[in-house]
């Protein structure tokens, strides 16, 4: 009996030590396993948890037919920009809130109109572009985004344009990083505006000399990004690109040739060299070294995994100018009516692009009018901000249309005012004049978007109730501010 029970007893120990072995195994196992499930879900997948990024890009006076997207007849090559199409919703009557650089920004940082911000004009010369320019008292975008409990940072990489003075630059007024230029538009290879050197990292000027402009303001993007992903911190992103501005001869040193400047790698894609001198040729080129700049920008979210958890929007800051301008004005907006400084659609309707994979539907059009005013009030939600409850604001929440909730416009109509020229527009129809002393003109936009049909006359009563819209609208705007 002893022996049976000693033999037991030394199965039972064996037994048991190889259940402890076993199980100390399986909970090492596990506990690598979970450690790397860990390691690669910070890696990969922490995004799933986070607020989502948000992603704003500007171009520069980009004309509406530039884009194979928008006018299968381009010849501008810009592959990334063509696949990007596919990947989002194509916004077909977005609309910027006024056809000029300074004035637009200030629509869309601050979320209202100029007739309330009050930045009616376009900044000019070095005293103005260093000056106040957009009041103190505005509250813009990467401010209402700080205000989020999800601590995001936020970065602006590009042109300005809405005052640089002290107290009027981006790190006073929101962003956490700024890299870029105070002025309207610069020479893409040396950086200089009206003769003054205009290059700055926050608020000290830096010397980038001979770097392309374009792909200075990207590579600083993508280096912000990858820093605030590392570090598991949502971001805001403010990216406005100056190009495709036009070359300014006021830009240049004495002797340089005021042309369209793009990378030589750019001009080859066309098989020309850059001593190329048609200008619209070399027009083709600076798309193009755009678009695979915008391309590394969106190349870098897929690397870093947050391509799912990035908001992004991508618009012209007003349509490109049809001024008659030899050499300058070739670009298109066909078939919007005339360009940049005018209230006819080829001013203010402009390529537009939202992407937020699995929530805005791919390959999309979407053609309900929204406007840039928008974009203050939907990063505000993206980001769970509070919006300011102390001024009115003229931006809606874009999302429910952009994720196909509904496809009726926040808007019941959209008023445009830059210096002669006013418009508005309600539903289908749109009223415009170029002076205040010329008649109204009205254009059914259902089936007219080239302003072509003047309805005036036939429909005297409709411009009769949009005109009395308008001028409702303008004292109201002057009484609230």
């Amino acid at each position: 009996m002893y022996l049976c029970n000693s033999n037991l007893r030394n199965f039972l120990k064996y037994r048991l030590g190889k259940m402890h072995t076993n199980i100390n195994s399986h909970i090492k196992n596990f506990t690598t396993s979970l450690l790397l499930f860990i390691a690669l879900f910070s890696i990969r997948g922490w995004a799933a948890d986070q607020a989502a990024n948000i992603l704003i890009i500007t171009v520069d006076n980009l004309g509406y037919a530039d884009l194979k997207s928008y006018n299968s007849k381009s010849l501008i090559k810009t592959p990334n920009l063509d696949l990007f199409a596919t990947q989002s919703a194509r916004l077909t009557s977005f609309y910027t809130a006024s056809p000029t650089c300074t004035v637009s920004r200030a629509c869309l940082m601050s979320g209202r109109i100029s007739q309330r911000h009050q930045l009616t004009n376009q900044l000019g010369g070095i005293k103005g572009n260093f000056g106040i320019g957009l009041r103190h008292s505005e509250i813009l975008i990467p401010a209402v985004v700080k205000s989020s409990p999800s601590a995001y940072a936020t970065g602006a990489f590009g042109k300005w344009n809405i005052g640089f003075a002290p107290g009027s630059r981006p790190t006073e007024r929101g962003f956490d990083e700024f890299l870029g230029f105070a002025s309207g538009n610069i020479d893409y290879y040396h950086h200089v505006y009206n003769g003054k050197h205009d290059l700055f990292h926050n608020t000290e000027e830096i010397d980038r000399d001979g770097q392309y402009s374009t792909d200075l303001f990207a590579d600083s993007a993508i280096h912000f990004i990858e820093t605030k992903t590392k570090n598991q911190t949502p971001w805001f992103v403010y990216l406005p690109f100056n190009s495709p501005h036009f070359p300014n001869k006021g830009n240049k040193a004495p002797g340089q040739i005021t042309n369209w400047q793009a990378p030589d790698w750019a001009f080859k894609e066309y098989g020309m060299s850059s001593d190329e001198e048609d200008p619209e040729k070399r027009y083709r080129a600076v798309v193009t070294a755009l678009d695979q700049a915008i391309g590394r920008v969106f190349k870098s979210l897929d690397r870093l995994a947050v391509t799912e958890n990035t908001f992004v929007f991508l618009y012209s800051d007003n349509g490109t100018f049809m001024l008659n301008r030899k050499g300058l004005d070739i670009s298109t907006n066909a078939p919007l009516r005339s360009g940049g400084v005018t209230c006819w659609e080829g001013g203010l309707r402009v390529v537009a692009f939202a992407r937020w994979p699995g929530k805005i539907k791919k390959n999309s059009v979407i053609d309900v009018p929204l406007w840039s005013p928008d974009l203050l009030v939907t990063t505000a939600e993206i980001s769970g901000a509070a919006l300011p409850k102390d001024r009115i604001l003229d931006g809606r929440n874009m999302l429910p249309v952009l994720t196909g909730k509904t496809n009726k416009s926040p808007h019941r109509e959209f008023y445009f005012e830059y210096g002669k020229h006013a418009a508005l527009r309600k539903g289908k129809w749109k009223i415009v004049r170029t002076s205040k002393n010329q008649a109204w003109q009205l254009y059914d936009l259902s089936v007219d978007i080239s302003e072509s049909n003047n309805l005036a006359e036939q429909e005297k009563t409709v411009v009769k109730e949009l005109v009395a819209i308008f001028l409702s609208k303008q004292t109201l705007m002057l009484e609230q501010g």
